[in-house]
């Protein structure tokens, strides 16, 4: 049995009466479709209820599914204790979508919990289905830090726990939209918040799913969305079929973004499997980026390739330039999968014979020894982007105001730490943003006195 219905709802806490105190008048047209919302899955009678909060158990590299027998929890922190929470899980599915993602080698289960309590970004759903339905056992699911195909291919497993079991479920995908809508909100105005607030909701009131996954992480990062992974797992969930799509509400009256649309499945459709299509494009992409890249990034994949499949060192190959085996520069390696950083490995000077050794040397080292990344494995040889800079010597500078986040990377010391950014990053679009990264990197505080120094790149791709 597919998922009875889809939800896409905001989790604003004043929109409950006992906290808002009034203040939920601002949102009307919100609560009003929130109780739609209630009274249709009343109407259905699920089972069970699946919710995924932003706001849930939260790794970089795993999703988090609730474990145990339930869960409580309330909304004192907002004031209003007297609303509580009770909930019962169903054990039976989450142990289902736990041993499908073990047979498929993905990263989710239900590690790592401790304090079984629920959050707002579940408890605010909550609050709306249980005036008018209860008799359902819920699983709380948790977003990740990995890339959006990954969050869609989670959906695909719950969707196929939910076939295996029979069980008649609704999927709410819990998520504000922009918080950046207004300058007189919580977190100010940037011109990505009504964008990504007009693009989101026209995606998703014509059921276009495909399209979410195009939505380029910096971007959502400018908008300070809160739920867009949250709705590519509820995507992923009705992989594969007709969607029926209705926009109920959309408000941004405080400055953050309310989003409520409905989403009913029906039948099997080939042309509605979003993430194969997907990645079908991708690859095709990547074949064109492949024969189009220059020798530099050639010697770093191969060299990626050849030490992932067996193991095996790389050498100087006889058809590297000149310029690669004769001349020295510090050479940073970049990684990509998925649009989403890899691994990144490099040095500000050169400390092998060449070019060309520096980038052997640094692309083992991007590949497996990033510390922020596990190794690269082979089944994801090819869906790797290779970046590589070639750097300049650093020379140093006296003030901010000589660097620039599109023409120069940037050093910053102080006493042994050093921090280092590369320039003509995404989403860096301040010289302030581009050193308070490179500190963080080097573990320099604020209160630390610290040197400059630029440098120039040039990037191959």
């Amino acid at each position: 049995m597919p998922i009875l219905a889809a939800y896409m709802v905001p989790h604003p806490p004043m929109i409950v009466p006992q906290i808002g105190k009034g203040s939920e008048k601002q949102i009307t047209k919100t609560i009003r479709a929130y109780e739609t919302v209630a009274e249709e899955i009343a109407a259905l009678g699920p089972e069970t209820i699946i919710i995924s909060s932003p706001h849930s158990v939260l790794y970089a590299d795993y999703f988090h599914i609730s474990p145990g027998k339930g869960a409580k929890g309330d909304f004192g922190r907002f004031g209003a204790g007297q609303v509580s929470f009770s909930e019962t899980y169903d054990t039976e599915l989450a142990e289902r979508i736990c041993g499908i993602a073990k047979e498929k080698d993905f990263p989710a289960g239900t590690l790592g919990e401790r304090e079984r309590q629920l959050d707002h970004g579940t408890m605010v759903p909550l609050y709306f289905v249980e005036q008018k339905y209860r008799d359902f056992r819920l699983i709380r699911i948790g977003l990740s830090g990995l890339s959006l195909p990954e969050h869609y291919t989670f959906g695909q497993i719950i969707r196929q726990a939910v076939e295996e079991t029979g069980r008649r479920t609704v999927y709410i995908a819990s998520g504000d939209l922009s918080h950046k809508l207004q300058e007189y909100g919580p977190y100010g105005f940037a011109p990505e918040g009504p964008e990504y607030d007009r693009r989101i909701m026209d995606v998703c009131s014509r059921g276009a799913f495909g399209e979410m996954l195009d939505f380029e992480e910096s971007f959502c990062d400018k908008a300070a969305e809160c739920g867009h992974r949250s709705f590519v797992i509820m995507a992923g969930t009705l992989d594969g079929r007709e969607v029926q799509a209705r926009e109920l509400s959309h408000e941004d009256v405080t400055g953050v973004g309310y989003g409520i649309c409905t989403f009913r499945p029906g039948e099997k459709s080939e042309e509605r499997k979003f993430l194969e299509a997907w990645r079908k494009k991708q690859a095709e992409a990547l074949r064109t980026r492949r024969e189009n890249e220059d020798s530099y990034v050639r010697l770093a994949r191969e060299t990626i390739e050849k030490y992932i499949r067996g193991r095996e060192r790389n050498t100087v190959p006889d058809w590297a330039s000149a310029e690669m085996t004769e001349k020295k520069a510090g050479v940073f390696v970049s990684i990509h999968k998925d649009g989403r950083l890899r691994g990144c490995i490099g040095t500000i000077l050169p400390v092998r014979r060449s070019i060309a050794e520096e980038i052997i040397s640094n692309a083992v080292s991007a590949a497996t020894g990033d510390p922020r990344f596990d190794p690269v494995r082979e089944d994801e040889l090819e869906r790797l982007e290779i970046n590589v800079d070639v750097l300049s010597a650093p020379e140093k500078i006296e003030s901010r105001e000589e660097l620039d986040v599109k023409r120069y990377g940037v050093i910053v010391s102080s006493g042994s730490k050093r921090g280092l950014l590369l320039p003509d990053l995404d989403g860096i679009d301040t010289v302030d943003e581009q050193i308070g990264i490179a500190m963080r990197k080097g573990g320099i505080s604020p209160r630390d006195s610290i040197t400059l120094e630029r440098f120039e790149v040039i990037r191959h791709t």
